[in-house]
């Protein structure tokens, strides 16, 4: 699974921010708002081609990890100027970072494209300091009883042609993780799909 899904953005990553180009305001929109409360030391999990960099505040120190080569190498195009930026081939299942490294971590998007996201939670609880940041931005299943089932039906063909799954229930994943409630902000961005999570890292809840 995860081999298929780093050749899948490995073949797309040339024509990836020409996909994206349609929604390039919007998402600009989206990437400025998610990444403008970081701060410290900053981890982003899948961070592609590097569309979030720019926005970025200067004072980040930002670490960006990518299962696919090719992203990163175009991601490393954007990184030249004042922003302190270190960009690595890494799965975000398996982080070689040690405990309490970062001070924020970011997710634009990337939660539905990791084959397991339980495990891919419990490593950003991780790596996040207690009482560090975690900012996602993610497409969850809706909670409405039709469109949810709709998304569940054609979930599979989403994730054989995209690599994405539409029906992640992100809220649920985080607390099988063992982030607590009482920490978790979401707020709806649209159609009860595009969620912001603002998460604060409490390690002292559930152990």
């Amino acid at each position: 699974m995860k081999e298929k899904t780093k050749r899948r953005f490995s073949r797309i990553a040339g024509l990836y921010d020409i996909l994206e180009w349609p929604f390039k305001k919007t998402f600009s929109r989206l990437r400025k708002r998610l990444v403008k409360n970081a701060e410290g030391r900053t981890l982003e999990l899948g961070i592609g081609t590097g569309n979030n960099i720019p926005f970025y505040p200067g004072a980040v120190e930002l670490t960006g990890i990518d299962l696919s080569e090719k992203m990163i190498s175009i991601a490393q195009k954007k990184s030249k100027g004042g922003l302190n930026v270190h960009l690595q081939v890494m799965d975000a299942e398996n982080m070689l970072f040690e405990d309490n490294s970062f001070d924020t971590v970011v997710s634009f998007s990337t939660l539905c494209s990791i084959p397991d996201p339980d495990r891919g939670l419990k490593e950003i609880r991780r790596v996040c300091k207690d009482g560090g940041k975690i900012l996602m931005l993610e497409h969850v299943r809706s909670n409405n009883k039709v469109a949810g089932k709709i998304m569940d039906l054609i979930n599979p063909l989403t994730r054989r042609i995209l690599g994405e799954n539409i029906n992640r229930r992100t809220y649920e994943n985080l607390l099988k993780a063992g982030f607590s409630p009482g920490d978790i902000v979401v707020e709806d961005i649209g159609a009860d799909i595009i969620k912001l999570f603002q998460i604060t890292n409490s390690k002292t809840w559930g152990g």
